[in-house]
C-alpha cells in the first residue's frame, strides 16, 4: 500500500511540474497569452496525459511505474542515450518554434486545420493508450524483464512499434495543431533518428527476447504499414 500511495504521489508531481513547464514553453516564445493554438494544444495535451495516467494508475501500476523511468539517464544503451537526448532538443523545438512563429507572423494556418490537427493529436494519444493495454511491459526505456512475453495480438499484428506509430502521428500534427508551417522543418531530422532508435531497439530485443526474431519474420512492417 505504502509502494502504491508512493507511486501516486511521484505521478502527480511529476504532472504538476510538467503542465506549468509545457505551457511555459508554448506561451514564453510567442510573447503574449493571446496564443490561442498553445493554449488549445496545452490543454489537448495535459487532459490527455492525465487521463491515461489516471487510468493506469488504477488499473496497471506497474506500467506506470516503468513509464516513469524515462530520459538518457535511464537508458542502458549507449546508443540510446545519444537517440534521446536528440529526440528531448527535437520535443523542445516543437513546443518553442510555434511560439516564434507566432510572434513574427511567419504562418497563417487557418483556425479549422489548426482544430482538425489538435483532433489527430487526440487520435495519436487513444492509439498510444491502446497500445499501453495491450502491452503492460511498454517501457519508457529500452529493457527486457524476467519472464516478459512478446506481444504479437492487437496493434502489434499490425506493425511491430505502434505505440511510435501513435507518436509519429502526435509528431507530424503537432506544429499544424500550434498554427505553424515552419515548425514541420523540425521534422526532417526527426525521421532518421527515430528510425534509429527503432532499428537499435529491434536489435537489442532479437539478442535479449526469446521469441523476438520470429515475431520479427511474422510482422513484416515497422512503422507504417505498406510502407516501412
Amino acid at each position: 500500500m505504502t509502494g502504491m500511495a508512493d507511486l501516486k504521489r511521484r505521478a502527480w508531481l511529476q504532472t504538476v511540474l510538467f503542465a506549468p513547464a509545457l505551457v511555459a514553453l508554448l506561451l514564453v516564445p510567442a510573447g503574449t497569452l493571446r496564443f490561442w493554438q498553445g493554449w488549445l494544444y496545452g490543454l489537448v495535451f495535459i487532459a490527455a496525459t492525465t487521463v491515461i495516467g489516471l487510468y493506469f494508475l488504477k488499473h496497471d501500476p506497474k506500467l506506470v511505474e516503468r513509464r516513469m523511468k524515462a530520459g538518457p539517464t535511464a537508458e542502458q544503451e549507449p546508443a540510446q542515450k545519444i537517440i534521446i537526448s536528440i529526440i528531448l532538443i527535437g520535443f523542445l523545438l516543437l513546443m518553442i518554434v510555434p511560439g516564434l512563429d507566432y510572434r513574427w507572423h511567419w504562418s497563417a494556418v487557418p483556425p479549422w486545420l489548426v482544430l482538425v490537427a489538435d483532433g489527430m493529436v487526440v487520435l495519436s494519444f487513444a492509439i498510444m493508450f491502446l497500445v499501453l493495454k495491450q502491452n503492460s511491459y511498454a517501457a519508457s526505456t529500452i529493457q527486457v524483464e524476467v519472464d516478459q512475453p512478446v506481444v504479437s495480438s492487437g496493434t502489434y499484428a499490425i506493425v511491430r512499434h505502434p505505440m511510435y506509430a501513435g507518436a509519429l502521428l502526435l509528431v507530424i500534427f503537432t506544429p499544424l495543431a500550434l498554427g505553424s508551417y515552419w515548425t514541420l522543418l523540425v521534422l526532417i531530422p526527426t525521421f532518421p533518428v527515430l528510425a534509429w532508435r527503432l532499428l537499435d531497439e529491434e536489435s537489442f530485443l532479437t539478442r535479449n527476447l526469446p521469441g523476438y526474431a520470429q515475431y520479427c519474420r511474422q510482422v513484416r512492417y515497422r512503422l507504417v504499414p505498406g510502407i516501412w
